[in-house]
């Protein structure tokens, strides 16, 4: 059976990402500029705004900021950057290299970069434009589809080398760079400062394509999302003309490139350029202290796994389990509700993996947390007849809880395929009745095929649907159907199972979670191409409407403005308006 920790959570999205100046000023003439083919670019608007000079040590505006209150930046010093890494498949870290963490997708690039600067990105960036060549960008390599791996992509910019995380005095902002693992950013960030940002689970998602689809995880409830505390982005942007230069771009209200940060508060990697730095700082942080510009974590967290095992699940045991968990969220998801302290994951496994997982996290620091916890429990198995199994039941500090299995994963060694939804209330009776349809059925086994449903809401829903680029803004449900393997043999039965039961969960509205009363969309981070074929969404309603909604179009505006010629795409890419 595959351990919870072969989950796939909060995955990035394959491509790159992009940023701009606050001040709008020109670039300076120190970025990489061969030459230009004009023939190879469509016709179109000029990008607006300014651009910031990339140094020649390849360093944005905050990467020679002064040393932090928490310590000395991290990394090299400005200027000491280390040497870009170019590797062609006779080299035999290619095998390797060639693909990320999803073992379906496996690219044949000509050669990969791995960038340590702004620069770097900038050269390759160039060199691909000038080429002709069809150029792909990963962080961490989480994708769920081959938007970095498929046929047609001859360069692969890998960031994963650029994972810097300082504090910057003089934006009074955190800043990331893309290659960060979470889990490094975590531990970064509360040594040094003692505060954290409200980001994913998994702690090998890398920050480049995590944060601009909104960014989710255990303690969002409490604090909202990673976009909700992005202050700026620097961006390498290819314009009209064919040149790259970097820009940045802030929610500062004057800011006149502030459409550009605004897109990459969920609009998604590998649309709009390759994001090389983030600065991250709360809306309502105040004073110079950096202790005070992110949240603070919780000290200590209790932690829960409780499982109801299949052999003792009817029916109608199983329809009250999934009743009760949905019905209790949609009780307790407001954002002035004491329950935005808990997190937690029900996991129905397929039959062959035993059980119906209950993960739980609460804060241990708010208002009865330990009571909180076990009414929750209790609530969700009320009714059942069954007497769940305690698996597992502690308290731990935070930061180490950030690594338990009970939420990280996936393991970098198995294939996936997962279809998201978001839920405004409980489920309905039908997809219910479909899911138990699908989870026991005898002519398919895998311990590793199961619905991932996440708690949401709270703080998530405090924040107005066009404030950023993430409008699903009063869901109280995150999940999606998944199932992971090892064999390729088995993809063919693995990814009928994911599509089959996701259709028939959605069968009323045409195979896929409308916007309605009861869902939401999409989750654009768990791509999903199935999304714009026919065969799987016969709702008449777009990808891009499941993903983004009306936000769609001023999405598009962005895309024409900073990428007119359509450089950065993949197979859902925004399309320039």
């Amino acid at each position: 059976m595959l351990s919870p920790a072969s989950l796939p959570s909060d995955a990035d999205t394959s491509a790159g990402l992009a940023t701009a100046d606050a001040a709008g000023r020109p670039a300076a003439q120190t970025a990489v500029r061969p030459r230009v083919h004009r023939r190879r670019f469509l016709s179109g608007t000029a990008a607006a705004g300014g651009a910031l000079a990339v140094t020649a040590a390849g360093l944005g505006s905050a990467a020679a900021a002064e040393t932090g209150r928490g310590g000395p930046l991290a990394g090299s010093p400005a200027g000491a950057a280390a040497a870009p890494v170019t590797v062609r498949p006779a080299d035999r870290r290619y095998a390797d290299l060639r693909r990320g963490t999803n073992q379906r997708w496996v690219g044949s690039p000509e050669h990969i970069v791995l960038a340590t600067s702004t620069a770097d990105v900038v050269r390759a960036v160039q060199q691909a434009v000038d080429s002709g060549r069809r150029l792909a960008v990963r962080s961490g390599g989480h994708c769920y589809e081959n938007f970095t791996t498929s046929d047609d992509i001859a360069i692969l910019l890998d960031l994963s080398r650029m994972d810097d995380i300082a504090y910057d005095e003089r934006r009074r902002a955190f800043s990331v760079q893309p290659g960060a693992a979470l889990g490094r950013v975590y531990d970064r960030l509360y040594k040094g400062w003692g505060v954290y940002l409200p980001a994913g689970n998994c702690p090998t998602v890398a920050a480049g394509g995590h944060i601009p689809g909104g960014g989710y995880g255990s303690m969002s409830r409490r604090d909202g999302l990673a976009v909700d505390h992005l202050y700026g982005v620097e961006i390498v942007v290819v314009g009209a003309d064919g040149r790259a230069r970097a820009v940045t771009a802030t929610r500062e209200p004057g800011d006149p490139n502030r459409e550009l940060w605004w897109a990459h508060t969920g609009g998604g990697g590998g649309n709009f350029g390759v994001v090389t730095r983030y600065w991250l700082r709360s809306p309502d942080a105040r004073g110079d202290d950096p202790a005070a510009q992110l949240p603070a974590p919780p000290r200590e967290v209790w932690l829960s796994e409780v499982a109801w095992p299949w052999e003792e699940l009817t029916e109608s045991r199983f329809t009250r389990l999934m009743w009760n968990h949905g019905d209790w969220h949609t009780r307790n998801s407001a954002p002035d509700s004491p329950y935005t302290a808990l997190f937690s994951q029900l996991k129905p496994f397929h039959k062959s993996g035993g059980a119906v997982v209950l993960d739980s996290l609460v804060d241990a620091d708010a208002p009865g947390a330990e009571r909180l916890l076990r009414t929750y429990i209790a609530e969700v198995g009320a009714g059942i007849g069954i007497q769940p199994q305690v698996r597992q039941y502690r308290r731990m500090p935070w930061l180490h809880a950030t690594q338990w299995p009970g939420f990280t994963g996936p393991d970098p060694t198995v294939r996936f395929k997962g279809k998201s939804v978001y839920a405004r209330r409980t489920y309905t009776d039908a997809q219910i009745s479909a899911a138990y349809r699908h989870l026991t059925r005898d002519d398919f086994h895998n311990p590793g095929a199961l619905l991932m449903i996440a708690s949401y809401g709270g703080a998530v829903n405090r924040v107005a649907p066009d404030a950023t680029a993430v409008p699903q803004r009063d869901s109280v449900l995150k999940y999606q159907v998944v199932s992971l393997w090892q064999d390729a043999a088995d993809d063919a039965a693995n990814i009928a199972w994911v599509r089959e039961c996701y259709r028939d969960m959605f069968a009323a509205t045409g195979g896929v979670p409308v916007p309605n009363d009861t869902t939401d969309g999409c989750f654009v981070n768990y791509a999903d191409v199935d999304l714009g074929d026919p065969r799987w969404n016969s709702s008449g309603v777009p990808w891009h409407e499941l993903y983004y909604k009306g936000g769609y179009r001023r999405l598009q505006k962005v895309k024409a403005a900073w990428d007119p010629t359509g450089f950065f795409r993949h197979a859902q890419s925004v399309r320039p308006a």
